[in-house]
């Protein structure tokens, strides 16, 4: 089961950060240059149709191999222990993506237009870098970068 629950953890988070690379490095500065919040809109209705299904597997699995590492909740918070440091950075942020990401779909996406795209640009930059420590992150539970 650990295995699987790896394999589709690790799945997801490279569907959501690729993604989000995408997003940040290929689609924003085309639709920052071209003014069209109609085609980040565009982006946005295909890949939340895979990126989100992802972004759940990764919360559901991320949390199941944390209760796999420290079977007891309250250890996640014991900073004397080095694994919690990697399940608080983890759930930290997490806590930032659903924050920028509640943000984005409640005010800035339902006024985007070309006069908000930079807004919208203010939320989609940290989401990526997020995605991306993520895996840093998850990386280090093997490669020992935060014991």
């Amino acid at each position: 089961m650990y295995g699987i629950a790896l394999f589709l953890h690790i799945l997801a988070a490279t569907i959501w950060t690729g993604g989000h690379i995408v997003l940040s490095v290929v689609i924003l500065p085309k639709v920052l240059k071209s003014r069209s919040a109609e085609q980040l809109l565009e982006f946005e209705s295909v890949y939340e149709k895979i990126g989100m299904p992802a972004l759940i597997i990764q919360v559901i699995t991320g949390l199941w191999l944390a209760f796999n590492l420290l079977p007891d909740v309250e250890q996640w918070f014991d900073l004397s222990n080095p694994l919690a440091h990697g399940i608080l950075g983890k759930l930290s942020l997490l806590g930032l993506t659903l924050c920028f990401a509640l943000d984005a779909r409640f005010r800035v996406i339902p006024s985007l237009r070309s006069e908000t795209l930079v807004d919208m640009a203010w939320h989609i930059v940290p989401v990526t870098l997020f995605s991306i420590m993520f895996v840093a992150v998850g990386v280090s539970f093997r490669a020992g970068w935060l014991y």
